[in-house]
């Protein structure tokens, strides 16, 4: 008797711990599809002078340190 007992008691446990995770994750899926991650803050922009330079800008910047003896 006292096994069926514990065996009821592990079994209602392990019910609420699965039905307590289900929720905890439908929240958390809940906050994240109400955040927008992906689009950029409105108020963010980059200086002029300040953008990725093309690679015929960089080799413009270059100063010419000598040649090899």
């Amino acid at each position: 008797m006292e096994t069926l007992i514990a065996l009821a008691a592990v079994a209602v446990l392990i019910t609420l711990g699965a039905r307590l995770v289900h929720r905890l994750n439908a929240q958390h899926d809940a906050r994240i599809a109400a955040r927008h991650y992906s689009d950029p803050f409105p108020a963010i922009f980059r200086p002029p002078g300040h953008s990725p330079q093309t690679p015929t800008e960089q080799a413009a910047r270059r100063r010419v340190m000598g040649t090899w003896p």
